[in-house]
């Protein structure tokens, strides 16, 4: 499925919490969402469920379980292009391009004090 029409426009969202399970178990019984797990740390939800895809990742060891905003996550159907315009606007790469399943992301902060991600298949 091409997402040539989401093309830099906000695509997921991701929350960095102390438990997926725990997580999990909170958004499914609130506001009935539902997940997809990819393994202890992670797990996805979808826009049917949630009104936008996202995921709900366990926290690394450096960074506080909700200490801060969720991650946006931005589509791109030319990563690197993308990467090479936010260098050229002042923002800088934080995290480089890692592969996932399903395709490669990196996370930049703007230079005001967000940082946000792109990805693409």
């Amino acid at each position: 499925m091409s997402q040539l029409a989401n093309h830099h426009k906000i695509n997921y969202i991701e929350f960095a919490v102390s438990s997926v399970t725990r997580a999990k178990q909170f958004y499914s019984s609130v506001f009935s969402w539902s997940f997809i797990d990819y393994g202890p740390d992670y797990a996805s939800f979808t826009a049917a469920s949630a009104g936008i895809d996202g995921g709900v990742r366990t926290a690394k060891p450096d960074e506080a379980a909700g200490s801060g905003a969720p991650l946006v996550v931005l589509y791109s159907s030319d990563l690197e292009a993308t990467e090479a315009a936010i260098a050229a606007a002042g923002g800088s790469i934080v995290v480089p391009t890692f592969s996932f399943p399903g395709g490669r992301r990196f996370h930049f902060s703007d230079g005001l004090g967000n940082l946000l991600a792109v990805w693409s298949e």
